[in-house]
């Protein structure tokens, strides 16, 4: 080995850091447990070292550089190797992170809840990203990473699964709990509030580890596409209901539009048109005190004028209503055998 290979070779054992490409690290481990006296010890403003001998702690550096002397550091003494005659420390060096680590991803689904609205039960899924940082680094080192050569990516894994568990344990139960309707949950409407619970319920998980959840950022809530073309449907026909003043307006007002858009496509003219709008009038107005009769106690017969055929149309009517999505499948057999005791 040259001079020049000695020189250098000397001055990495005297020089001790984080390396450039762990700067990102939550924790990094120095390589060697072998540390000259009078190493040059070099502290990052955003970390702190720690140093173990025999698996047990025996103090730590903050930020600055340090020279490793044991007359200058009281508890190096504890690290001195007396075989190499005082010459070296023999110890373990870890590299703690306390800075905030931001853009943090997750994502994952919160499971099939009852929608309160609705009663429909959807697929809420949640996805964004989260800052986190260290906050005690003697709970994170030995109740969370462990005395040993640790990857980032294993750590942040682990992580982001506390963050999901909670999310899946305890977003649906609060939904619930305060009787949210989902589509306002998924609009964002309630999402400092859920975000507040979140990480409230995540520092009673993760803090006994030295770690703990500052913030979130693009925290989205979002439903299955399919639940939420349900989830459309079934509110438009709430809301048809509650504008006509019931079930029975809601059904004239939608043959009524049927029959005119009916007319739209067909064609044939303002005078075709106007005829089928009010045959639509016609068979609404029918449906409508048919439905009236059948709700009078007693056995419902046919409203005078009402033949075998009008009753036909208007099976029909309920068999599109309810292929629409605008009838459940109990109203539409309710409906239906009313209308079918009238044959």
């Amino acid at each position: 080995m040259g001079i020049l290979d000695f020189v250098k070779g000397g001055v990495k054992e005297l020089a001790i850091a984080r390396p450039d490409e762990a700067k990102d690290h939550w924790v990094y481990k120095h390589p060697d447990q072998t540390i000259p006296w009078k190493a040059q010890l070099t502290v990052d403003q955003d970390e702190i070292a720690m140093f173990f001998k025999n698996g047990q702690y025996v103090g730590s550096l903050s930020a600055g550089r340090h020279t490793l002397d044991g007359n200058n550091i009281p508890f190096l003494g504890q690290l001195v190797d007396k075989f190499t005659g005082g010459n070296v420390f023999i110890s373990e060096v870890f590299f703690v992170n306390t800075r905030e680590h931001p853009s943090i991803k997750f994502g994952t689904s919160v499971g099939d809840i009852p929608d309160p609205q609705t009663s429909l039960r959807v697929r809420l899924m949640v996805h964004g990203e989260f800052s986190a940082k260290v906050f005690d680094p003697m709970k994170f080192l030995i109740g969370l990473v462990g005395q040993r050569a640790t990857t980032n990516d294993a750590f942040i894994g682990w992580f982001k699964s506390q963050v999901q568990k909670t999310i899946k344990d305890h977003i649906a139960e609060l939904i619930v709990k305060e009787n949210w309707p989902v589509m306002k949950v998924s609009s964002g409407a309630y999402t400092e509030e859920i975000e507040t619970f979140t990480i409230g319920a995540l520092r009673k998980h993760i803090e006994s580890y030295g770690v703990e959840v500052i913030r979130f950022g693009d925290f989205t809530i979002s439903m299955d596409p399919a639940d939420r073309d349900r989830l459309d449907k079934l509110i438009e026909r709430a809301a048809y209901v509650n504008m006509a003043g019931g079930y029975q307006q809601m059904a004239q007002a939608e043959m009524m539009l049927g029959a005119a858009k009916g007319m739209e496509k067909g064609g044939g003219g303002a005078a075709l048109d106007g005829a089928g709008i009010g045959m639509g009038f016609a068979m609404a107005g029918q449906m409508v005190n048919s439905m009236n009769q059948g709700g009078q106690g007693g056995r419902p017969g046919p409203a005078p004028g009402e033949s075998k055929d009008q009753i036909m149309g208007m099976l029909k009517q309920l068999g599109e209503l309810k292929a629409a999505g605008v009838l459940t499948e109990t109203e539409f057999d309710t409906k239906k055998k009313e209308l079918l005791a009238k044959l």
